[in-house]
């Protein structure tokens, strides 16, 4: 049974369509700019976890443009590397997209790459509001096609970890124990989650 239940839901490809834009227009704006604009060469986003980061390096990685995720956790040697890939980007004229915890200062990368981060578009993700987060959370179980009420949304927002991708993450699994247990998606059957861990 559980390996019936296994990719039974649409994979979503990240794009600017689905991403829920909130406070970050400007900076949706950029990159789509950047995407089409042969004189914007390099993009670095940053932002707390959760804030979006990933979805948009996906959405600007499915143009065929190189993209590097999380550099504030590269070691030395990784960030030596990257800081010769910019060199060699810079000397073919490619396009390079980086995403990081923090801005270019305060990750105690090393200088140089500090110094290679700035060289083009900086721009820190803005969080979304409460109601733009439930509203990501609905756009998400739609395009799924996941059978959770807003009431059972709402619950799960008020009460467990807030963060888009934990959240995501157990409307999956609620979906699945649904289907496993072959009961409806409620509030009952989520704490019933829970409780199994």
């Amino acid at each position: 049974m559980d390996q019936l239940l296994l990719d039974i839901h649409p994979k979503i490809k990240k794009s600017f369509d689905n991403f829920i834009t909130g406070q970050n227009k400007e900076c949706i704006n950029s990159l789509k700019d950047f995407i089409s604009n042969s004189n914007v060469q390099f993009m670095y986003l940053w932002g707390e976890d959760g804030c979006g980061k990933t979805h948009l390096r996906l959405a600007v990685e499915s143009h065929q443009i190189k993209t590097i995720d999380d550099i504030h956790l590269a070691d030395q040697n990784q960030q030596i590397e990257i800081f010769n890939l910019f060199n060699q980007f810079k000397e073919a004229n490619k396009k390079l997209l980086i995403t990081g915890a923090d801005s270019p200062n305060n990750m105690n990368l090393i200088p140089e790459l500090s110094s290679r981060l700035s060289w083009g578009l900086v721009y820190q993700i803005k969080s979304l509001t409460d109601n733009e987060k439930i509203m990501a959370l609905k756009n998400y179980v739609n395009e799924k096609n996941i059978a959770i009420s807003e009431n059972v949304i709402d619950y799960c927002y008020r009460n467990l970890r807030r963060d888009l991708h934990s959240l995501m993450a157990t409307f999956e699994s609620l979906d699945h124990w649904s289907l496993k247990t072959k009961r409806p998606v409620t509030i009952p059957l989520l704490k019933d989650l829970i409780n199994q861990g």
